[in-house]
């Protein structure tokens, strides 16, 4: 699949970023390690902009910003995950990136609009979301800001049922991703309280279901901008 995603819905983006007055939309991306945030950037931008880890190490230790389009920039985060000493600094950096503010027209704002959480669907373990979604994200970001997606659609069943000729699962994979996604839904909405629409399921490395991962990002674009805290 080739397609261009820095121009998918491009109208419509303009048209929600014109109407909140984001210049640009900031959108933090965190998850645990290994879930694939860096590769889904790259997948976003078919190309290389972050270097992904291997094997679950950790690649991203500070944060870095990338442009998808000219009014969204995208905020890649260290992961949580690598023992405690590692989650306290990662955790401080993520908490000052929530903490940071921008003045527009004399009025001061969160920087951050957005918060994406990954989730890896290979891993039945929901313990360090529900600890950057409670102890991190909320503490700065209504609910209604947050976006919970689920990468490594590929992985979900060990590899088994992923279609790699066709880059997309099988039916047998389709229908787990489905109990998948809205399991995690689920368990979010118990363990946060937070109540999030079905999360997207992709796969990053081969670029399947990118467009729905974009779809629930466009469609939760608030129509305005984040208060200070």
């Amino acid at each position: 699949m080739s397609t261009d995603y820095s121009n998918y819905r491009h109208s419509e983006i303009d048209y929600h970023l014109a109407i909140g007055g984001y210049h640009p939309l900031d959108i933090m991306v965190c998850g645990a390690t290994g879930a694939g945030k860096s590769t889904t950037l790259n997948s976003l931008f078919r190309k290389t902009v972050a270097k992904a880890g291997e094997h679950c190490e950790p690649e991203t230790q500070t944060i870095v910003e990338y442009r998808l389009h000219p009014n969204i920039r995208l905020w890649d985060t260290p992961g949580l995950g690598d023992g405690k000493h590692q989650d306290r600094l990662h955790g401080a950096s993520i908490r000052n990136l929530l903490r940071q503010t921008c003045i527009i027209s004399g009025t001061p704002h969160g920087l951050i609009d957005l918060a994406l959480v990954i989730i890896d669907a290979s891993s039945r373990d929901l313990g360090t979301a529900r600890t950057l979604i409670n102890d991190f994200v909320l503490q700065h970001i209504s609910p209604d800001r947050v976006i919970v997606a689920i990468n490594q659609a590929d992985f979900a069943m060990k590899g088994r049922h992923w279609d790699s000729t066709r880059c997309r699962p099988d039916e047998v994979l389709s229908s787990y991703l489905t109990e998948v996604a809205t399991s995690v839904r689920e368990r979010i909405a118990a363990d946060t309280g937070m109540r999030v629409g079905i999360p997207a399921c992709y796969s990053a490395r081969y670029h399947f279901n990118i467009h729905k991962l974009l779809d629930s990002i466009i469609d939760r674009i608030p129509s305005g901008r984040r208060d200070s805290a």
